[in-house]
């Protein structure tokens, strides 16, 4: 079991590009001075786009989803300290805040205001000394990114407590794909707009929530997230590793996430119903003179969007289907490790043949 433990935490460590820092441990020691001096300076006032990256410990990260997911299907909120280097906001630790979730959105009242407080002072007592540098919150179900309501609050967290960062995760998503789907933020001041605008990555973003993913999409850019960890904090991610794996390991993707799997099935019928009500029909044009050509090219442009828009939606059937292999497979990894029992009378050189039957059909799935 310790080596499954052992060997899941690696898994985990890869496919989240997770990389040791030195073994100096640097980016723990806190200098006051260097602290204020940055402040002091302000860089990022100059420029809106000053911070690049947003380099998050091992452990926040797994404090973090461990809090999302335990919220699933309401949102959660948190804070996160931390410190800058450089163009990097870096996150050390992270802490949940008390507040009230809905699906849709979370609230912070005056309970969390003092919860905050207390935190910190008792931190600063005990030598840590790192301010809070973001807030981060959930998304169940439909993606990283900042809605209108987040957009509103980071923009005032950064008016009156900057430098901070807004991280977003998803944990339903995190659960089917078994990496951690995760996002950091900086919003642009107000009345700005950025020069170089253009169009972000498509995401899988449910339709009910497109529409203010728009609206809201150049109000903000997103930071590279980069995960470490380091020899200084390497017990206490093993013994929240547990935890985690603990949980993993005790639920099933495709019963803890039917809910989502459902509305990702609904969301994507919507989608193809849309897109093919706006497909055009495939009767040959008829002749056009040269004079023409400019009507031609807007009716190749209405082609071009109609392709898109269907292309969209395989790749939210292709993420849908790959999502729901993961949960198959997973669970007949379970199966073999912990529900298949030999016969008694089953010879050894036997013992591991309906291990290797079900091992062969989840790799068939894959």
């Amino acid at each position: 079991m310790a080596s499954s433990s052992h060997m899941a935490m690696k898994t985990f460590s890869l496919a989240n590009d997770i990389y040791t820092i030195s073994p100096q441990d640097e980016i723990y020691k806190f200098d006051a001075d260097v602290h204020k001096r940055i402040l002091r300076d302000s860089p990022w006032t100059k420029d809106p786009n000053y911070f690049k990256t947003c380099k998050i410990s091992a452990t926040a990260l797994i404090k973090m989803v461990i809090h999302a997911r335990s919220g699933v299907p309401y949102e959660i909120m948190g804070l996160m300290q931390g410190k800058i280097m450089g163009n990097s906001l870096v996150i050390l630790d992270s802490f949940a805040l008390p507040v009230q979730g809905t699906e849709t959105r979370v609230n912070a009242a005056d309970e969390a205001n003092e919860y905050m407080v207390q935190y910190f002072d008792l931190g600063n007592k005990v030598g840590r000394f790192e301010n809070a540098i973001g807030w981060y919150h959930s998304h169940p179900g439909y993606g990283c990114w900042l809605s209108g309501i987040d957009v509103t609050t980071q923009m005032t967290n950064q008016k009156f407590q900057d430098p901070f960062v807004a991280v977003v995760i998803d944990p339903n998503r995190t659960i089917s794909a078994g990496k951690v789907d995760i996002g950091a933020f900086r919003t642009y001041p107000e009345n700005y707009t950025p020069p170089d605008a253009v169009a972000s990555e498509y995401q899988s973003i449910p339709l009910s929530k497109i529409e203010d993913f728009g609206v809201h999409a150049n109000q903000y850019y997103p930071l590279d997230v980069q995960i470490f960890k380091s020899s200084l904090d390497e017990e206490l991610l093993g013994l929240l590793w547990n935890k985690y794996w603990v949980n993993t390991l005790s639920q099933s993707a495709l019963i803890s996430n039917r809910a989502y799997a459902v509305a990702q099935l609904n969301d994507l019928h919507q989608k193809l119903v849309k897109a093919q009500s706006t497909v055009a029909s495939t009767r040959a044009p008829q002749p056009v003179l040269i004079e023409e050509k400019p009507a031609l090219k807007k009716g190749e442009d209405k082609k071009k969007d109609d392709g898109n828009s269907l292309a969209k939606a395989i790749k939210d059937g292709n993420k849908i289907a790959v999502e729901g292999q993961h949960g198959l497979i997973a669970q007949v990894i379970k199966d073999i490790i912990f529900s298949i029992r030999a016969e008694p009378s089953t010879p050894d050189d036997s013992v591991a043949k309906p291990a290797e039957d079900v091992l062969d059909t989840a790799m068939s799935i894959g």
